[in-house]
């Protein structure tokens, strides 16, 4: 899903309203098969403290014989982090991990200097019909950590602390919130919910730094004014932000500290500009370790 091209069609609502800065509604890529919404990043919001790529793909149902096949291909200065609502995805990458996440699961993959990785559908999991919904989200890392050595985490479902407020499911994925510590590393402050709020309800969000609201399914309201599923609300950070539900909604709330700029060309971002040069010379030339037993396929740098 990190493969997407960046010149991304979408719309952005820059007429705010109390508590929001900015509305940002992806339309859908199809990439053959299922589609994708990617509503970081944007001319209008780069990032969200260090949260520089939002990538929402799915529902898509399957038929036997079918599923994903991204092949190998290269990322630096980042780190990606995948979580499942429905169906699995194989990660194999240079370092030699080879693991399938599941729903409720949470897989880090810290790029630094270098990594190349691939995403399939499981054998076993494309012999029959399924379906494949997921966020997958990409960090900055830290101008000290940018060229730290790259490392791949998996966090079981079990592992992530969850807790009900007011009848509403919550789950810390990523930094702390609502009296919960999630133990996904991170390099920087850092902040990742996942709530399903029932109609009705009402949530009282976390003040960050830098902070937005994705709607993954239904529609909510924030501070009274409508929000429509596959959106991105970007929140004021000096105000208090209340989230209430019109329908039965998941939403993925994302903050944290902001970062120095960074530059940025297909999978590669850097805080310097030099880097992504030298990244594309090297991706080109063969120059990054590839993926064991799959050294022959890979997604070529894009013009």
């Amino acid at each position: 899903m990190s493969n997407l091209s960046q010149d991304y069609d979408m719309k952005c609502f820059n007429e705010p309203f109390r508590g929001v800065k900015l509305i940002i509604t992806p339309t859908q890529k199809d990439l053959g098969g299922f589609s994708v919404r990617r509503a970081l990043p944007v001319v209008e919001q780069r990032r969200v403290g260090p949260w520089i790529f939002f990538d929402h793909a799915g529902p898509a149902v399957f038929p036997p014989g079918e599923g994903i096949d991204v092949r190998p291909h290269p990322h630096i200065n980042l780190a990606t982090v995948s979580y499942l609502f429905d169906g699995a995805i194989m990660h194999r990458d240079s370092l030699g991990n080879e693991l399938a996440i599941v729903p409720g699961d949470i897989n880090l993959m810290v790029a630094g200097k270098g990594i190349v990785h691939y995403e399939r559908t499981p054998d076993n999991v494309r012999a029959v019909g399924h379906t494949l919904h997921l966020l997958q989200l990409c960090l900055a890392l830290p101008e000290p950590d940018e060229e730290t050595a790259p490392a791949f985490y998996h966090y079981d479902a079990c592992e992530l602390p969850t807790t009900e407020l007011n009848g509403i499911a919550i789950r810390v994925m990523m930094g702390q919130a609502f009296g919960l510590k999630s133990p996904v590393k991170t390099f920087a402050q850092t902040l990742y919910i996942e709530a399903d709020i029932g109609a009705g309800k009402s949530l009282e969000i976390p003040g960050e730094e830098e902070r937005a609201i994705y709607v993954a399914g239904g529609e909510v309201e924030i501070n009274g004014r409508e929000v429509e599923a596959f959106s991105m609300a970007v929140l004021e950070t000096d105000c208090v932000i209340t989230v209430k539900e019109s329908k039965d909604s998941r939403i993925a709330l994302i903050g944290g500290e902001t970062l120095t700029e960074r530059h940025l060309f297909w999978n590669f971002v850097s805080s310097c500009k030099e880097r992504l040069d030298q990244s594309k010379q090297n991706w080109k030339n063969g120059r990054f370790s590839k993926v064991t037993g799959d050294e022959e396929e890979f997604i070529p740098l894009p013009d």
